[in-house]
């Protein structure tokens, strides 16, 4: 029997040694997926890429050179070396065949290469780890070009635009969604194709990738020329966004929380007369009796059907909230405990969180239970006429992130947790596309995986503070979300915690997150106002007939809720949002087609500004326009550098000034304002209105 154990397998390429059964094959256009797993042949799970590879690029082939112990594959515009060895180590004392894979651009510009074996130190790009009785623990290490930069990998809480020299945990918990897509400035795109908890390091001197444990290993390559390029390839690896429906452009309304039905009505009637517009309005938490009802409490929601009759006659959407957890006061608990249904914790009480009451989170990595949830979400919200979901706590959130207490109909927590978000979405998508709603899908979800973006998932950053200092964070997560394939990115305006509708600092606040808002891909205001109001009171505290506790409400959030002075200011960016209808059509439109993101750092669109790769405290709106927000509290004015060179143009949209790429400069920036900047002439309507 030959040594030499490459094989071809159609396009694919094929390896064995030392128990490792390792396939690299194109898989769409310019890339490449890498399999290896230790005594089984690779498998082809449902995670990240979708079931069937793209058409490979023309020409796709493999050759191997017997003499040289060599092999090659090339598939368009990237190409994967990948080099055996056999020999008999001193330390080990026997044959230990290796086979290392790089990876170049087809005219052999070097990508990315897994680490070598670095002589006598016998070090292992591709490690697996024997779990005792189970599977593997992986570590994958690459050799990564020192000057690169990073950007991607979905949303964590810090203002760093570069991600080289971040370790980040990959694992999602409530504000940090973990999509372990990332995109080199050296013109590569890569994915772990592997919902596992685990971490990558972008270190300087190498990269890892670590699954805690995993079946297999399991990775996609893709090479472009430009951000935009990758982009689209990981789009059609990975699936595109739906089209965003018309009401998914405007103003949304919600707070912490519209308790009954007649508040909630009485707010959508105080818009009409205001004549503020305004395209959906939201059902916050806790209109239920118990988690897990899935349904309104009829005492304080005693006509669901007639409040979205009159509330569409207005012209108005409406979103409700569902949680996952399914409390054990729940009357579906027992049914759906019964069915296995539900997530189970492996030791201890079997329970996921406390929150106003024990309970555990129904298993959406189960078809039956997403069925059965869908099926009562069907009856009792779509049946009135609710038009969507704000599918919350989606990480899940567990009221301690010990991720080794459960398991799921997929798997351990350890193997499968990062998939749940996205099954979660993926459970009510499929659901109202059989109902009929296929062209009007949005749901608000407050975490995503690598493929969220197909099921209609709008990502929201989570319950971050109320601080000038999480503002400027939302800038970053929004651009790192769309360069992990997630277009649809939103916040709560003004943040979520502690806003207090009577402080200065909080309104000035709440103006600089609304000019933000505006200019993000959804509008969105909410937030757990916590503040004593003109009456008095605080935070209501709703005890149902029975004298049972209910989730209490925050303080007033409309527009009218701080003031005339600042009600003027939000009207005005919400009255900008209606004229940037055609834009912000234009960009969804585009995201759908292609997968560019929306809010898109300075380096996609000028990616050889090298001045233009780390900022961020600005952004680019689309192609054509350049927002600066104002993320420091009491400030008036600000720096914003202004990318390309001396053939870019950039025209403030407030008062007309013109100014030419390359440069940094100083703009005005009084409360009522956004320094927001035209490329090249195109206004969109929106010069002098700012």
């Amino acid at each position: 029997m030959t040594l030499l154990t490459f094989h071809t397998d159609g396009h694919a390429l094929t390896w064995t040694g030392d128990g490792e059964y390792l396939r690299v094959e194109p898989w769409g256009k310019d890339s490449v997926r890498v399999r290896a797993a230790q005594m089984h042949e690779v498998e082809n799970p449902a995670w990240a890429l979708l079931e069937e590879p793209g058409k490979p690029s023309d020409g796709a082939s493999v050759s191997i050179d017997a003499g040289h112990g060599t092999a090659e594959l090339r598939n368009g515009h990237i190409m994967v070396k990948a080099k055996a060895t056999y020999g008999v180590y001193a330390g080990a004392g026997y044959e230990e065949p290796r086979c290392e894979l790089s990876f170049f651009t087809a005219d052999g510009k070097p990508l990315l290469r897994e680490a070598a074996r670095g002589g006598s130190l016998d070090l292992h790009a591709r490690r697996f780890k024997p779990i005792i009785g189970g599977d593997h623990a992986v570590t994958v290490s690459f050799e990564s070009p020192v000057n690169e930069r990073l950007y991607g990998m979905g949303e964590y809480q810090q203002n760093v635009m570069d991600l080289k020299g971040c370790t980040l945990e990959l694992a999602h918990r409530n504000s940090q969604a973990s999509v372990p897509f990332v995109v080199s400035s050296a013109g590569y795109g890569f994915l772990w194709n592997n919902p596992a908890v685990g971490s990558v390091v972008f270190g300087k001197n190498r990269t890892e990738w670590k699954a805690d444990a995993t079946r297999q290993i399991d990775y996609w390559i893709t090479a472009g020329d430009t951000p935009a390029a990758i982009m689209e390839h990981y789009a059609d690896a990975t699936g595109h966004a739906p089209v965003m429906p018309e009401w998914g452009l405007g103003f949304w309304q919600c707070k912490l929380r519209y308790w009954n039905q007649e508040q909630l009505l009485k707010v959508a009637r105080e818009f009409k007369k205001r004549d503020i517009p305004l395209d959906l309005i939201v059902i916050d938490f806790f209109h239920w009796p118990y988690m897990g009802d899935f349904r309104f409490e009829q005492e304080f929601w005693p006509d669901p059907k007639a409040m979205c009759d009159e509330l569409h006659d207005m012209g108005i959407k409406v979103m409700a909230s569902v949680w996952p957890q399914v409390a054990i006061a729940s009357e579906n608990y027992a049914e759906m405990k019964a069915n296995n249904l539900l997530v189970r914790a492996d030791r201890g009480e079997d329970l996921g969180m406390l929150f106003e009451g024990p309970s555990q989170f129904y298993d959406a990595t189960n078809p039956s239970a997403c069925e059965y949830v869908w099926s009562k979400c069907r009856q009792n919200y779509a049946d009135y006429g609710i038009d969507a979901f704000w599918l919350d706590e989606a990480e899940p959130e567990y009221g301690t992130y010990d991720f080794e207490n459960y398991r799921y109909f997929a798997g351990s927590s350890q193997q499968v947790a990062n998939l749940y978000p996205r099954e979660y979405n993926r459970g009510f998508f499929e659901g109202q596309t059989a109902y009929g709603r296929e062209d009007q899908i949005v749901n608000l979800t407050r975490c995503a995986w690598a493929g969220s973006q197909r099921y209609g998932a709008l990502v929201w950053s989570g319950d971050v503070g109320s601080t000038f200092a999480d503002l400027k964070a939302q800038i970053t997560c929004g651009i790192h979300m769309g360069m992990a394939g997630i277009p649809w990115f939103t916040t709560d305006m003004g943040g979520f915690h502690d806003g207090d509708i009577n402080s200065d600092g909080f309104k000035e606040l709440l103006v600089r997150w609304c000019q933000f808002s505006c200019f993000s891909p959804v509008m969105r205001n909410h937030g757990d106002r916590s503040a004593i109001q003109p009456d008095g009171t605080m935070k209501e505290t709703i005890v149902n007939a029975a004298g049972e506790h209910r989730s209490s409400s925050g303080a007033d959030n409309e527009p009218w809720s701080y003031g005339e002075n600042i009600e003027r200011i939000i009207v005005k960016f919400i009255r900008v949002r209606e004229r940037m209808r055609d834009y912000m059509r234009e960009l969804f439109d585009e995201a759908h087609r292609t997968g560019h993101p929306l809010i898109r750092g300075l380096f996609y669109e000028f990616p050889d500004d090298a001045a233009a790769a780390d900022i961020a405290d600005e952004y680019m709106l689309g192609a054509d326009l350049l927002v600066a927000p104002v993320v420091v509290e009491g400030a008036r004015s600000r720096s914003v550098y202004l990318p390309g060179d001396e053939t870019t143009s950039w025209t403030d949209l407030r008062d007309g000034t013109v100014y030419t790429g390359g440069q940094t400069a100083t703009v005005d920036a009084a409360l009522d304002t956004i320094p927001v900047l035209a490329r090249n002439g195109k206004d969109h309507g929106l010069a002098g209105i700012l």
